[in-house]
């Protein structure tokens, strides 16, 4: 018998998240006021035009309590930091939870790409891993959010009656049949409860 969305929010240790077109909004929405005791690692990747160097750092250190890093290759996971993709380059999750950033071609026509970062960490993390996805244009995150679906993990897709483009949460609700579909005020309601102790 499968988990309950319930139960599996009970054992969850990282959160991946995965945002394109109308993103920075939603993802200001959702982890926004994160407090200082939040003790969960956070990944983001959010589709940025290669040749753009990325703010995304400066701007969440003013809307959250916990540190705000761009993720460095080779860089040690810690908890309750919030680790942005750098524009450019393909964002994983190792073995030794560490992260490993490659220049392989682009996947939905992004790099980074949501794929490439959820897959991985649903290696590294199982049933552990919490993955989210946002608003945006194409595809990418779907089969990401399959991997955590097949890992055990937590899948939250945003409402798409609620997205800016609801072309990525509609193409991960067909193919991944998430565990919750929700508006972004409950995404982030879910996070906090996720990470705070």
């Amino acid at each position: 018998m499968q988990n309950s969305s319930a139960e599996k929010e009970k054992k969850i240790a990282a959160i991946a998240i995965g945002a394109s077109a109308g993103g920075v909004d939603a993802l200001l929405r959702i982890l926004g006021g994160l407090p200082a005791n939040y003790r969960l690692p956070i990944f983001v990747v959010l589709h940025m035009r290669d040749d753009r160097e990325s703010r995304l750092a400066e701007v969440f250190e003013q809307h959250v309590r916990i540190p705000v890093r761009q993720a460095k290759d080779k860089e040690e996971i810690e908890a309750g930091v919030l680790y942005f993709a750098v524009p450019g380059y393909h964002l994983s999750v190792e073995q030794d939870r560490s992260f490993s950033l490659s220049g392989e071609d682009p996947v939905h026509y992004s790099r980074p790409a949501i794929d490439i970062l959820m897959s991985s960490a649903a290696d590294v993390y199982g049933s552990t891993l919490a993955g989210v996805l946002l608003t945006g244009a194409n595809h990418d995150g779907a089969q990401g959010l399959i991997s955590i679906h097949q890992a055990g993990g937590l899948t939250v897709v945003q409402d798409p009656q609620e997205a800016q483009i609801s072309t990525m949460p509609r193409a991960a609700i067909d193919l991944c049949h998430p565990d919750l579909i929700l508006p972004l005020r409950d995404i982030h309601t879910l996070l906090m409860k996720l990470g705070t102790p």
